[in-house]
């Protein structure tokens, strides 16, 4: 029988320097990433009748919904400078859904992966980030029924949906960050998973998604354009319909976003140390 290390193989310490992103050691585990990913999207469409089709349904029944109470009742349809309100709601709720969608699943990720963290060592920010690539998948899907609804208005394809990429991959490193750290804190506090829900639901109204930014005094706008989300949500839409895209507050998400990311690791590798003795 061979005889055991003296010393454990590996040692996970606080890192003490800002690299705590640890892009090679990620990068030596992308398999389990790529298996863990498609473990969270078999598992939340196992057993269910519609399937994959609830990627489709919630985003375009919220827009409905939208669309009668602020479209038509509220007259929001008049300040969207033109544009179909269904379309203008169904563009914001795009990333709304996939960013909601993303920060709730990797913010609990690691309570649900409790039997994985306790057994086998791997780099730990891959379980909150798993969880929000399988949203890209939902996000895909979605995409799908937003040509469909662009064809159906007649909206004219530009050069600027070149960007949309871009915008969902800026997208996905916000949820990557806020769900990682979230996911960090809930192993601690508890009380993150019924704070969650409350958070993000105050998060939509204070996000572009079912009106336009324009509509508010220019010292709210600026202050609004602090929300990482508000110059992503507006990005999608002038991507969508062609129109010039606000480079400033685009400018401000992706400041936020990148420090938010990197806030977000350091915080996640001082708190990895405790994961499998409190999960």
């Amino acid at each position: 029988m061979p005889a055991l290390p003296d010393k454990p193989l590996v040692v996970i310490e606080p890192t003490r320097s800002w690299a705590a992103l640890d892009l090679a050691n990620l990068w030596s585990y992308r398999e389990l990433l790529y298996f863990l990913t498609w473990r969270d999207v078999k598992v939340r469409y196992k057993q269910t009748l519609l399937g994959v089709a609830w990627a489709i349904m919630q985003p375009l029944f919220t827009m409905l919904v939208f669309t009668l109470f602020f479209g038509r009742l509220a007259g929001m349809d008049a300040r969207t400078e033109g544009m179909p309100y269904p379309l203008f709601a169904f563009a914001g709720l795009l990333p709304w859904t996939f960013f909601a969608n993303a920060i709730t699943n990797s913010g609990n990720s690691l309570v649900g992966s409790a039997n994985l963290i306790t057994k086998v060592y791997f780099p730990r920010m891959i379980i909150p980030g798993a969880a929000v690539a399988a949203g890209l998948v939902d996000l895909g899907i979605a995409l799908m029924m937003l040509v469909g609804l662009m064809f159906y208005y007649q909206v004219t394809i530009t050069w600027t949906l070149l960007i949309l990429p871009v915008l969902v991959l800026l997208t996905a490193l916000l949820a990557v960050g806020v769900g990682m750290w979230l996911s960090a804190l809930n192993v601690k506090y508890r009380d993150i998973r019924f704070a969650l829900p409350f958070v993000i639901q105050l998060w939509m109204f204070v996000s572009p998604v079912i009106f336009p930014s324009s509509i508010l005094p220019e010292k709210w706008r600026l202050v609004m354009e602090l929300n990482p989300l508000t110059g992503i949500i507006e990005g999608y839409r002038s991507s969508i319909f062609g129109r010039p895209i606000n480079w400033s507050a685009l400018g401000i998400s992706t400041l936020i976003t990148l420090l938010l990311l990197i806030y977000a690791s350091y915080s996640f590798r001082r708190m990895e140390k405790t994961f499998a003795d409190i999960i």
